[in-house]
């Protein structure tokens, strides 16, 4: 059984490092300081969440059908990734018009309160 490589000491909390491999074909071991990637830190539901959104090939609309979320819950879900891998999270909103809230709500997409919300900040946030 494989388990998921800890990103930090359980002991006093600083990043490990991985330092060794080993081939599980022919039992060879390499000793080195080796680099990981920024998704080993990701939890295994960004994981998955990350899977359904490249599934979706980036597709906010898609991700909320695949995964019957609101917009708002996608975006923020999308942040927790970015912010995860070290990141910078944007701040800005995204400016949306009261056409294209409309439109989203007579589609079904966005609750009434959803709408509201946008139509008052300008943004889905």
């Amino acid at each position: 059984m494989a388990y998921k490589l800890l990103e930090n000491c359980p002991v006093c909390k600083k990043r490990l490092h991985a330092v060794k491999l080993k081939c599980s074909g022919c039992g060879t071991v390499i000793e080195n300081e080796f680099e990981l990637s920024g998704f080993s830190r990701l939890s295994k539901e960004q994981l998955g969440f990350l899977e359904v959104f490249i599934a979706c090939r980036g597709s906010i609309k898609d991700v909320e059908r695949a995964l019957g979320i609101s917009y708002p819950t996608v975006r923020a879900k999308l942040d927790d990734v970015i912010g995860a891998l070290g990141l910078k999270v944007e701040e800005q909103r995204e400016e949306v018009s009261k056409k294209e809230i409309l439109k989203r709500l007579d589609a079904g997409e966005i609750t009434q309160e959803e709408a509201l919300r946008a139509i008052k900040t300008g943004s889905y946030d």
